[in-house]
């Protein structure tokens, strides 16, 4: 395992964008072909490239969206690109920031389904910042500072423990060194669109998550009426627990 994850964070800390083909495999029949997957803020899309892998050999199209993270509007534009190029049912899936995103973009109408891994899920008029203030503290959330310029960044002394801690230490300590920033607008942007209102759903809850309170995921995922399954990892849940994210994505996939 040691081994695989420090595979992973190489491609993790090269933050080069990922192609994710797909292969020749048979997919059960009826099931959605695309996958889109939202990255969260701090990271890039490579942060999905564990699940990617496994889902592209099973057959899957995958495609990574690379937020740029200056805004709310900038992150939907960039998955509603993605999914204009789908050719046919797609299930979109979002990480932590990402699961606001794909709450605003997720009404396309080729998105047969929505996933939530460790992600915060927004209703119409809610945004980041008023669901950050929801449920208990986190050593994550209250780890989270603007700079000069009003990014937002994790304090890089808590962001090993805070979100990943079931990573090596090194390769934990690596990313909080080398973390994109979220723009402060985008916290505070509201969504005016929850397409989980009209699209089945899913939601992966990482029980040792020190970010999103596994109380609050909870909630969410109660409030959205998701079909839920728990891991028992960090906020980095869909890097160690990729192959029970990739489950859940391939779930989502064969609904009608």
């Amino acid at each position: 395992m040691r081994n695989l994850l420090l595979s992973v964070a190489t491609v993790l800390m090269a933050g080069a964008t990922v192609a994710a083909p797909a292969q020749s495999a048979q997919l059960p029949k009826g099931a959605a072909h695309n996958i889109v997957l939202v990255h969260g803020a701090f990271v890039d899309q490579t942060s999905w490239k564990p699940v990617a892998d496994i889902l592209t050999k099973k057959g899957y199209n995958v495609t990574l969206v690379e937020n740029p993270l200056t805004s709310l509007a900038a992150d939907v534009d960039a998955t509603k690109q993605a999914l204009a190029k789908q050719n046919g049912k797609t299930v979109l899936v979002g990480h932590s920031w990402g699961g606001v995103v794909i709450t605003q973009a997720g009404d396309e109408p080729n998105v047969s389904a929505l996933v939530y891994v460790s992600a915060f899920a927004p209703d119409v008029g809610e945004s980041l910042a008023s669901l950050a203030k929801s449920g208990p503290a986190t050593e994550g959330a209250a780890a989270i500072h603007p700079d000069e310029k009003g990014n937002l960044y994790i304090d890089p002394k808590v962001f090993p423990s805070a979100v990943a801690a079931d990573l090596p230490a090194e390769i934990a300590e690596s990313l909080a060194n080398h973390q994109l920033p979220l723009n402060h607008t985008a916290f505070e942007a509201p969504v005016d669109t929850a397409a989980w209102h009209d699209k089945p759903t899913f939601y992966v809850i990482s029980t040792k998550d020190k970010v999103i309170a596994p109380e609050v995921q909870k909630i969410f995922a109660n409030r959205m009426k998701a079909q839920t399954t728990e891991v028992a990892g960090s906020h980095a849940s869909l890097v160690v627990h990729a192959k029970e994210v990739a489950a859940v994505i391939e779930k989502a996939a064969l609904v009608k």
